[in-house]
């Protein structure tokens, strides 16, 4: 069983890595100063941050975790939240001074709650 699970890790890590190789190229090509938009899927939360990678902070943040999100959702892992949280992320990152970023959808498939939260974070005025 341990075997099997640390398989599925190994997955994840290189499609995540593969994900970020992409991103790091096309960055490196168009725009040094882009930061990107990293997002976090687990089971019960999604968490989402913008990251500036040529000096390793982040500079916004935000989850389901968060009191203005739980108010406002229906639900922690829904669509719904995704959005909520998509558009606090982009509230958040504009007021950093942010405009443009790269999306990061790290191992997960651009599919339901990410790509909800992205469509959240373009309705508030990011650019990707």
């Amino acid at each position: 069983m341990a075997k099997r699970s640390v398989q599925k890790l190994d997955g994840a890590k290189r499609r995540a890595s593969r994900t970020r190789f992409q991103i790091k190229r096309q960055s490196g090509h168009i725009d040094r100063a882009r930061v990107r938009l990293s997002v976090f899927r687990s089971n019960r939360h999604i968490y989402a941050q913008v990251i500036d990678d040529a000096v390793g902070r982040t500079l916004a943040a935000a989850s389901s975790l968060e009191a203005e999100v739980i108010g406002a959702g229906k639900g922690n892992a829904n669509c719904e939240t995704a959005t909520v949280v998509g558009k606090l992320v982009a509230e958040r990152a504009m007021k950093a001074g942010v405009e443009k970023v790269v999306f990061d959808r790290g191992s997960f498939r651009y599919h339901g709650q990410v790509s909800a939260l992205a469509d959240g974070a373009r309705e508030q005025g990011l650019n990707f």
